[in-house]
């Protein structure tokens, strides 16, 4: 039965030489509005790929020739953030489970619900490029700039929409650069209090003698050079969310003074004699160990327990490597709006050196690479090298010379025949082959001249 749902229009490439489940795919992804091509072996399904990149490979483990292992592998050397799903029998179950570990959207096993394929494809669309799934159920973008497809930020990400819903305090832990207050924000925005103000401070970036009155206002004359009473941040917050970040550095006097506002719900501004009732749901975040400041006597316990209902730990970027390219990618359309030079993306090699590097900084230095890179970049396609220079870690992929020879055919093929609109004599000519030899390269690279022609990547659909 056909699941109840709205035209995705997404393209989905499947790859599968059993043509009776080729054309029943195909027309099960028609029914649910997706764009089909289909291909019957890897080389083809690689090939169409170069022709016209779809948001989704759908293939079977086992094909004739390179098998789907291989074709995943080399997927994800020179396309890493697209997703593949893979189709396998109970005895290839081991080596599909193997492939996940390599960075394998997910797997199912023959014969599969049809309602079970459709959830897995709308989840691995909903994390690809194209589609960097920030939206919601019900429409909201609660998880805007969030972007990741590995399970890790997939079970933060649950966990924290499932909190959003509640008043818990969150205390978000992390070092600096994960993205702490981006975490934050998306919380308060999957919250009842998504409508009222967000309010972020810095507690270690403000002098000690001036936070207090900025977290808690202050009237007029309160202290020399008051002139004018002074809203603080929990009153401009009321009814919303107040996030402290770096909440560890806070001195030891105002950590008595937050407890108390947290206890009582009202706060009183430096110089007032009443306090007044506030509304506001605190979330604080730290990259320091508040245990050991604890007992080193740095940290108020008492405090401690108000603000760490809920933990949640955002990894470091090294340990969600398979989420880079989509960063990558979703920095670099952040920023060609910014510079304006018609960045399209980065080099397949540049990518791979990205997914390598050392991450200190986390993806705040992932976000400062891609800048250097695209304030400095001349061609639309990011090069290996700016990448390198913005790393400064020189960095080369190793290919076997028959591999390379491999890609740089496919890809001059492809090049050759886009120029030509598939016409293979002028692509003959141009290649200095007569057209039994270029011919013979098409069929090596599983390429026909009508992948070419009018619409490109649609000439197989399996109807």
């Amino acid at each position: 039965m056909k699941p109840a749902t709205r035209p995705h229009c997404g393209h989905v490439l499947v790859i599968d030489d059993d043509l009776d489940l080729l054309r029943l795919l195909t027309m099960r992804l028609h029914a649910w509005g997706f764009r089909v091509s289909t291909a019957a072996s890897a080389e083809e399904g690689l090939a169409r790929i170069a022709v016209e990149p779809p948001q989704l490979v759908l293939s079977d483990i086992r094909l004739p020739g390179k098998d789907g292992l291989a074709l995943f592998d080399e997927i994800r050397s020179t396309r890493p953030t697209l997703p593949v799903i893979l189709l396998t029998a109970h005895g290839t179950i081991p080596d599909a489970v193997q492939a996940m570990s390599r960075g394998v959207f997910g797997y199912l096993t023959k014969p599969f619900d049809s309602k079970v394929l459709h959830e897995k494809i709308q989840q691995a669309l909903q994390l690809s490029p194209v589609s960097t799934g920030q939206e919601t159920g019900n429409g909201e973008t609660w998880r805007e700039g969030i972007i990741f497809r590995s399970s890790r930020m997939a079970e933060l990400m649950e966990e924290a929409r499932i909190v959003a819903a509640s008043d818990a305090s969150v205390l978000i832990r992390g070092d600096s650069g994960t993205g702490k207050e981006v975490l934050a924000r998306a919380i308060h925005r999957a919250s009842p209090r998504a409508k009222a103000p967000f309010v972020a401070i810095n507690c270690g970036a403000i002098p000690e003698q001036l936070l207090e009155s900025e977290l808690f206002g202050h009237v007029r004359g309160a202290f020399t050079g008051a002139a004018n009473a002074h809203v603080g941040l929990f009153q401009t917050a009321n009814g919303g969310t107040l996030f402290l970040d770096e909440i560890g550095d806070m001195p030891l006097a105002l950590q008595v003074k937050l407890l108390r506002v947290l206890q009582d719900r009202a706060v009183r501004p430096v110089g007032a004699t009443r306090a007044e009732a506030v509304d506001v749901r605190v979330l604080s975040a730290t990259h320091r160990d508040l245990e050991a400041a604890m007992a080193e006597g740095h940290f108020r316990e008492d405090l401690y327990y108000r603000l760490d209902v809920v933990t949640l730990a955002l990894p470091s970027l090294d340990k969600r490597r398979e989420d880079i390219p989509l960063l990558a990618a979703y920095f670099v359309q952040q920023l060609e709006n910014k510079y304006n030079k018609g960045i399209v993306g980065i080099a397949p090699e540049g990518i791979e050196v990205l997914a390598s590097a050392a991450w200190p900084g986390n993806v705040r230095q992932l976000y400062n690479v891609v800048e250097q890179s695209c304030a400095l970049a001349t061609t639309p396609l990011i090069s290996l090298t700016l990448i390198q220079r913005a790393l400064r870690v020189p960095t080369m992929e190793a290919l076997s010379y028959a591999e390379a020879k491999l890609r740089f055919e496919r890809s001059y093929l492809v090049q050759l025949l886009k120029l030509t609109d598939g016409s293979v004599a002028d692509a003959a000519r141009i290649a200095d082959r007569n057209r039994t030899e270029f011919y013979r390269l098409l069929q090596k690279h599983e390429l026909t001249p009508d992948m070419f022609r009018s619409s490109p990547g649609n000439g197989s659909t399996g109807q």
